[in-house]
């Protein structure tokens, strides 16, 4: 195990390769914890030491969002496949030990527990011998430097945030503001640069336009700016909306309520208000959501609403497609 280990001890703090070999001395310190343990005798001790394992889904989540996608550009879509099938498998595991934790069913975890011990142990192998040897091999100086904010975004196993890779030493720039060039598998042009990816107006409103939810926008002047063109909104909605001020654009017997969500989100005090009720044979659930810039500056608030009827009837899982 770890046999990259002498190559990765000569990479910067921070850099990406250098964590996950961090977060595998953690696994693999817990792995042993939890050989040792007995469940029956220490189920409390046990139960910590499984909960923190089960934070391994962040490092799963940042290699399948982060590193995979830079395999794939440069021709290897192993990983994408096999290996996240293996994620796969050691998270049907971890839910089913999880669910025999619940009902405190000894033997069940005791039988099934060096199953996943093992799988993980597999994983970190193939990891140091394959994964990450190849993927240094691969991915170029610069491509690693793009990680550190979408890795933080998916979070990490360790106690303490790694340093930020490559480390920072200027003002920090609003992902919206970063026009660094990269090198991207579709045209940008007339795109938009939003936070994460590029659309262009007409990918935007089409996008809008699909959410199976309404969506109203009121600026910070309490001014209707915009609503989505859905065919099967839930409230029926017209472009005389726009500019109305939002005390003109609910019934009376409501209009109160919503002024005082306004100025407690305008206060600060709140930031989310919902709402559920039977409308025409359907179960409506409406949000409300303040928007704040980056310097928590009231931006004004969304409005969200969604006919939930069917999703409320769901039960049990659905996990294949049932088309044939």
């Amino acid at each position: 195990m770890n046999s990259y280990l002498s190559t990765v001890n000569e990479l910067p703090d921070g850099h990406p390769v250098r964590v996950y070999y961090q977060e595998s001395e953690l696994i693999q310190s817990l792995l042993d914890e939890l050989e040792e343990v007995n469940p029956e005798k220490e189920f409390q001790k046990y139960f910590n030491i499984f909960n923190q394992l089960t934070t391994i889904e962040k490092r799963f989540a940042r290699k399948e969002n982060q590193l995979f996608p830079y395999l794939e550009k440069h021709g290897w879509n192993g990983p994408s496949q096999g290996m996240w099938s293996f994620h796969d498998n050691l998270r049907d595991q971890i839910r089913f030990l999880n669910n025999h934790n619940k009902e405190y069913k000894i033997e069940n975890i005791k039988e099934n527990l060096p199953f996943l011990i093992n799988g993980i142990r597999n994983l970190l192998a193939v990891e140091d011998t394959r994964l990450f040897p190849n993927a240094m091999d691969l991915l170029s100086k610069e491509e690693w430097e793009d990680f550190y904010e979408g890795d933080e975004e998916m979070g990490w196993m360790l106690l303490e945030k790694p340093k930020p890779y490559p480390p920072v030493s200027e003002e920090y720039l609003h992902p919206s503001k970063d026009f660094t060039e990269r090198e991207l598998s579709f045209s940008t042009a007339d795109s938009f640069h939003l936070d994460e990816g590029y659309m262009t107006p007409d990918q935007v409103n089409l996008l809008l336009r699909f959410l199976p939810i309404d969506i109203t926008y009121v600026d910070e002047n309490d001014k209707v700016i915009f609503y989505n063109r859905g065919d099967n909104r839930v409230f029926p909605r017209s472009k005389g909306i726009i500019g109305r001020e939002v005390r003109f654009c609910h019934p009376p017997k409501s209009v109160d309520m919503v002024l005082r969500i306004v100025d407690e989100f305008k206060a600060g005090t709140r930031d989310v208000a919902e709402f559920w009720f039977n409308f025409r044979g359907q179960i409506i659930h409406i949000r409300y959501f303040a928007i704040r810039d980056k310097d928590k500056k009231y931006r004004g608030v969304i409005e969200m609403s969604q006919d939930i009827t069917d999703i409320q009837k769901l039960e049990g899982e659905k996990r294949l497609l049932d088309w044939d």
